[in-house]
């Protein structure tokens, strides 16, 4: 792996780098509700599964896998002019949390079996980040306070696992979900008064 600066006595790959500033475009993009959102995390996903298979979180690896086919589906599935979000509805809501509470419990003591680094954390983002994705092809509001949430928690366990720069890159997610969130909801009542 080639070093290309330390920040906080971290060596920042070249690699995790371009991942990082690829990343940032695509979510900043996708906030912004716009299609070309999908060839950049298309990108961004296939440059981090090969950096996550690099340091063993092998479901943030798995993770890229599902983003790559979500930003397909998305990429043909939004119109040229962007999204048109809306809310779900309560029913909605309950039948993907408890997907995410079910999935997360069969997900994780799989990934402690293959020897995954951070098995019930990287679980939590592996199969919450599936359907935050799935919520954000599908045009949901409701994407981005999921979001929020993932980031926060991503942010803590990416610091946690000593992987600095990319935890600072969960944080700077978390203020671009915000900012997607504000942005989605005020398209959803300009294009539903």
């Amino acid at each position: 792996m080639i070093t290309i600066f330390n920040a906080w006595n971290y060596e920042v790959t070249l690699l995790e780098f371009i991942s990082v500033v690829t990343s940032l475009i695509a979510v900043y993009l996708g906030a912004r509700g716009v299609r070309i959102a999908w060839p950049w995390w298309i990108l961004s996903s296939a440059l981090y599964a090969i950096f996550f298979l690099q340091v063993d979180l092998f479901a943030s690896a798995l993770l890229q896998l599902i983003f790559i086919a979500a930003a397909i589906w998305g990429l043909f599935g939004w119109k040229a002019t962007g999204v048109e979000p809306r809310s779900m509805t309560w029913l909605e809501r309950v039948l993907w949390l408890g997907a995410l509470i079910i999935l997360w419990t069969a997900t994780a003591p799989i990934l402690e079996e293959v020897g995954a680094a951070a098995s019930w954390p990287d679980s939590l983002l592996l199969v919450s980040s599936a359907i935050a994705q799935i919520l954000m092809v599908l045009q949901r509001n409701e994407t981005w306070i999921l979001w929020i949430l993932i980031d926060t928690f991503g942010t803590w366990h990416y610091f946690r696992q000593d992987l600095f720069f990319t935890s600072l890159l969960y944080f700077v997610f978390t203020l671009i979900a915000i900012y997607g969130l504000v942005r989605w909801r005020s398209r959803s009542r300009w294009q539903n008064p």
